[in-house]
């Protein structure tokens, strides 16, 4: 959140701002996802744009051979919210990303 508060290129930002209906592929039922942050910057061109952002670990995003019982579940339910996340951003001309630890802690080295 300092990134945001002192980044000369982040013109606004909120933490747990936006709420999106989804549907709980687990249980079916309806309800809300709320993403981590909508941050709004102007990139190298001048451009005003939004993200939203959700941020998870790794463990929750993608199935291996090494996921638990409980990830898969979770997995589920991520990609559901972020497929309603995706939806929601497509309809409001912004960008949806999620971030995990190997995207914050790559110190510095470009990944592959």
């Amino acid at each position: 959140m300092q990134f945001a508060d002192n980044h000369p290129s982040v013109i606004q930002w909120a933490s747990e701002s936006i709420q999106i209906p989804y549907r709980n592929p687990l249980t079916g039922k309806q309800t809300i996802y709320v993403p981590d942050f909508i941050i709004v910057y102007q990139n190298k061109n001048g451009t005003r744009r939004g993200e939203l952002i959700e941020i998870k670990p790794q463990s929750q995003t993608m199935l291996t051979e090494k996921t638990s019982q409980r990830d898969k579940m979770a997995i589920a339910v991520n990609h559901a919210k972020w497929s309603a996340a995706a939806n929601f951003c497509k309809l409001k001309g912004l960008t949806f990303r999620v971030v995990t630890e190997n995207d914050i802690f790559h110190q510095g080295k470009k990944r592959r």
